[in-house]
């Protein structure tokens, strides 16, 4: 399947996408929400809530808004790279379940929950401390990618 058929598959069997689907793949962070499917060789993340997609769409514009300095990029509504996508998602939700739950997991287990406890403990979303969260951001570091190439050392 080429990529262009992949997309409009993609986007015809889910019409609502999470928005912090790279989270979930990465297997970081999970949603009660979240409804898995595999097409080709590749996973998908739909959402089961139309208010839910909403208020992680809310999150993640401004956890993108807030990332302009620390990717050190003047606009971040354009595609973004896989791996800035990921320091964002996955920082910013792990950076947010320790400023509302007050431990560093490293782990989220359910985003609509979280973003639920921030609501009541910060009121909206836009008044989240953000600078604290762009400092789990900066200091989130990607998985390195394996090699499959190289034989391993015994």
């Amino acid at each position: 399947m080429d990529e262009q058929q992949y997309k409009i598959t993609y986007k015809s069997i889910n019409p609502k996408r999470c928005v912090f689907e790279k989270a979930i793949n990465s297997r970081i962070c999970n949603c009660i929400k979240a409804q898995r499917f595999n097409l080709a060789d590749r996973e998908g993340v739909a959402c089961t809530s139309v208010y839910g997609l909403q208020r992680c769409s809310q999150l993640l514009s401004h956890l993108r808004k807030n990332a302009r300095f620390v990717l050190q990029r003047l606009d971040v509504n354009d595609a973004l790279a896989h791996a800035e996508e990921i320091k964002i998602q996955n920082g910013g939700l792990l950076g947010l379940q320790s400023q509302v739950e007050n431990q560093a997991d490293k782990t989220v287990k359910d985003i609509d929950n979280l973003i639920t406890m921030a609501e009541d403990k910060f009121k909206h979303l836009e008044n989240l401390p953000y600078s604290q969260l762009m400092q789990v951001i900066t200091a989130y570091q990607i998985r390195n990618r394996r090699n499959q190439s190289q034989p391993k050392k015994t």
